[in-house]
């Protein structure tokens, strides 16, 4: 039996390099191995958005454009956004009544994310509860693995967590526990050093013009401890250094070592890497210059996926109500 994956994105703005490294480029390696269901997440999305979700159905449809341009296919994966599959909020609601409020509590991320988001009010009972939305969305399809970063661990083990105590409490064997398929690159640092995100505006998008993908590079936090050229470098530190095991690991050795010795500098290092950056997302610009995907094109794939998506959700959730005695 071919094994099912489920995986999906915030439409909170423009894809970036991280979501590339991290995400894009394993999902059209899946698509070879496994049975996907790749979601726009917009319930997600409107948990961090609320206040402002004027932009949300532009972002939809430049993320989908972006993953048909890096090879995401709609004829071997299922594409869909999770506000069409109602069966997301009522799985949701189930596993919401039967966890524990201190297992949500502890998942690091939700105070990560109030303390380094600014300018938006997450404390809301949503925002709290949406790593019980995410488990949801992984149960309602049965997944058998979840390509996630490290930072994402805690909330896999709350979705195993939650299938063991569902299991206890109805003695049904409906879900699966599903495992962490995790990517060599599954984190990528920022301009600033911190982790590349749209919520710290740090980001190199996919769909940026070569000249803002040369000037983000300039400003890229590069060896703190490096002051002058004939200082010996620290590339294990360096942050752009970092991108080039990622986006050229057959230089990268050779780099580092002219790194350590003092023969290249930050300014070369910075004004080589921003032409890797430049032909790396190169399919993207040229995808959107083409105009080889229309905005309706897009909703079409995600009418025809959300079609398909349902029919997996709607059997699980039967076997959900029934277990828990609603019908």
């Amino acid at each position: 039996m071919t094994p099912r994956v489920l995986s999906g994105m915030r439409p909170t703005g423009h894809l970036h390099l991280g979501h590339f490294v991290g995400a894009l480029s394993n999902w059209v390696k899946l698509q070879q191995t496994h049975e996907c269901f790749f979601m726009v997440a917009d319930w997600h999305a409107l948990m961090s958005e609320y206040e402002h979700p004027g932009h949300l159905q532009e972002y939809v449809v430049s993320n989908v454009t972006d993953w048909l341009a890096c090879g995401i296919d709609p004829k071997r994966s299922v594409i869909f956004r999770q506000s069409d599959v109602p069966e997301h909020l009522e799985l949701h609601a189930v596993l919401s009544i039967v966890t524990p409020l201190g297992w949500v509590e502890r998942v690091p991320t939700y105070k990560e994310q109030l303390r380094e988001v600014q300018g938006r009010d997450l404390a809301t009972y949503g925002f709290l509860g949406y790593p019980i939305l995410q488990a949801a969305d992984i149960l309602l399809y049965r997944a058998n693995v979840v390509p996630i970063g490290e930072d994402q661990l805690p909330h896999l083990e709350l979705t195993r967590e939650i299938v063991r105590r569902f299991k206890f409490l109805y003695k049904k064997d409906i879900f699966p526990e599903p495992a962490p398929l995790l990517t060599e690159s599954a984190r990528l640092t920022g301009t600033d050093g911190r982790k590349m995100s749209k919520s710290y505006g740090n980001t190199i998008a996919l769909g940026d013009d070569e000249e803002r993908v040369r000037t983000a590079v300039q400003q890229m936090v590069t060896d703190t401890q490096r002051a002058r050229m004939t200082d010996p470098g620290h590339p294990e530190q360096c942050f752009v250094c970092q991108y080039w095991k990622v986006f050229s690991p057959g230089r990268a050795p050779a780099l580092w070592e002219e790194c350590r010795t003092s023969k290249r500098g930050c300014s070369q290092n910075k004004k080589e890497l921003a032409e890797v950056l430049v032909k790396a997302t190169e399919p993207m610009r040229r995808a959107r210059a083409q105009g080889n995907v229309s905005a309706s094109e897009v909703e079409q794939i995600l009418k025809e996926g959300a079609v398909r998506a349902r029919a997996v959700a709607g059997e699980t959730m039967r076997e959900v109500k029934k277990a828990v005695g609603l019908r």
